[in-house]
């Protein structure tokens, strides 16, 4: 589960309005709230802080800070039992322990203790308190590496200091980025970590290792699975959209049509406006749910069927139009309480979740994506130095193209165990996934119309057969590791 995904089209196309934003690994929250899903089943934690050293690697900067965690021990066997560890996001973690369901539906057979720690410089684990981002000075801790630092030393401190806890094995667990900090746990710190389970995890996203357009591309294919029309239509939309903008009442016409709370003034708005669109479609494919569901945005079961409806027939011009703003009706106001859409507002100043993954995307999360006009999307090439370049224009910092790959050690895993790999193929982070098992511990599960981590979402009754199946060969794997028996 990450939190924002910000367009590549607006990260590296040449001609963009903003050309380098980061991409994140979840949805971005353009309007609306987190939606807190309840736990629900009597389910409950406790909110704990630890402090933190700020910099784990050097000892000139001796400050600390308060990570927040938060515990569940209500099916905790005291003597020994396991600790299922959740990998916190670029995000607050509340938000993740209410949406990693799998974690507490098998606690109980497992007899776990459940913790949830956040990731520095998210939701209230601030380093420096209201100053965390008032000068960029004060994010050079915000690494992985600090982050996975921070990790250890908690579950140390949580070992040490908790009764019966202190020969307990500890499985990481994490979606998305948290999948991404999972593995790379276990991978650096095997003294402390026994397994993890990364859902969603695209660990291979870096140069290098997958083709730059692999990700638009398994946004496409996922939306072809339900129509080719609708997709000729999304593709066909691009240029409508230039074209009516370029025509007298054409930007009043779009922006009237879809709704806009700001509306186009000018023809250079339809660049960042058909970014904004295929975000939406990236979207959709992440949260292509078999039920109804609200991870980031109210929405019907499997939403792309709903979205073709309104794109099953060939369609021209204003027409074309009309319909394809139905389809961003029901992603961004499904429930009917939007007044308008508002396009414009990604969240990037408003909210520590996107400055904290602006910065990371300018330093070590360098994602490579490009796309061509073959599938849904139009032409976009990857341009690391456009990238590097606006990166220091914001922050005085370059990314490290290489860096994640040398750290993590890339593709060669053949000398790490026990990590399970879950990637749904609806999801189009399943592109920088790894989808074939290295070896016999660790191990790669496919989900046919499975989207983003839908694995480590809580039970439903309609789940798909091909998720059920996965969690029961996770929870049979963990407990071969574990060499336990339900009680």
């Amino acid at each position: 589960m990450i939190f924002f995904l910000i367009s590549a089209f607006l990260m590296c196309g040449v001609e963009s309005w903003r050309p380098n934003r980061p991409i994140s690994l979840l949805p971005p929250l353009r309007q609306g709230k987190l939606v807190q899903a309840p736990l629900g089943n009597g389910f409950s934690y406790t909110t704990y802080f630890f402090n933190q050293r700020i910099d784990h690697f050097g000892f000139a900067n001796g400050g600390t800070f308060k990570q927040r965690y938060l515990v569940s021990d209500q099916f905790w066997n005291h003597n020994g039992g396991p600790i299922f560890f959740y990998t916190g996001n670029e995000g607050d973690i509340e938000w993740f322990t209410n949406n990693t369901g799998f974690m507490w539906d098998i606690a109980p057979d497992f007899r776990a203790l459940l913790v949830f720690a956040e990731h520095r410089y998210y939701g209230q684990s601030l380093p420096f308190g209201s100053a965390t981002y008032q000068n960029v000075s004060n994010l050079n801790y915000l690494t992985s590496e600090q982050a996975l630092a921070d990790f250890a030393e908690l579950v140390q401190f949580i070992k040490v200091n908790t009764p019966g806890a202190a020969n307990s094995p500890v499985i990481a667990f994490g979606g998305s980025y948290g999948g991404m900090l999972a593995a790379w746990f276990r991978i650096r710190y095997p003294n402390i970590i026994y397994g993890a389970l990364a859902a969603s995890a695209p660990i291979w996203q870096f140069t290098g290792l997958t083709p730059c357009n692999a990700f638009y591309e398994t946004t496409s294919n996922t939306w072809l699975q339900t129509s080719k029309i609708c997709v000729a239509n999304v593709q066909q939309s691009y240029q409508t959209l230039e074209i009516i903008a370029s025509q007298a009442g054409g930007l009043n016409f779009i922006s009237s049509t879809f709704k806009l709370c700001t509306p186009l003034v000018s023809t250079t708005d339809i660049e960042p406006f058909k970014a904004f669109l295929a975000d939406m479609y990236v979207n959709f494919a992440m949260v292509d749910y078999p039920y109804a569901a609200n991870f980031m945005a109210e929405l019907p079961a499997w939403p792309i069927q709903v979205a073709c409806s309104y794109l099953a027939e060939p369609l021209k011009g204003e027409a074309l139009l009309t319909a394809l703003s139905q389809v961003t009706n029901l992603y961004f106001n499904y429930t009917g309480e939007t007044k308008c859409v508002n396009w414009t507002d990604d969240g990037s100043t408003g909210s520590l979740g996107y400055q904290g993954w602006d910065y990371q995307s300018c330093t070590e999360m360098v994602m490579p994506m490009c796309s061509n006009s073959s599938g849904m999307f139009y032409d976009v090439t990857w341009d690391f130095q456009k990238v590097s370049d606006d990166c220091y224009s914001r922050y005085k910092v370059r990314p490290r193209e290489n860096w994640i790959t040398l750290e993590y050690w890339g593709k060669l895993l053949n000398g790490v165990s026990r990590i399970i790999f879950s990637n749904g193929l609806l999801d189009p982070w399943s592109s920088g996934g790894v989808l074939q098992s290295i070896s016999d511990s660790v191990i790669a599960i496919q989900i046919p119309q499975g989207a983003h981590h839908l694995d480590l979402r809580t039970h439903n009754d309609n789940d798909t057969r091909a998720v059920r199946g996965a969690r029961e060969q996770e929870t049979n794997i963990l407990r071969n590791w574990l060499k336990f028996n339900p009680v």
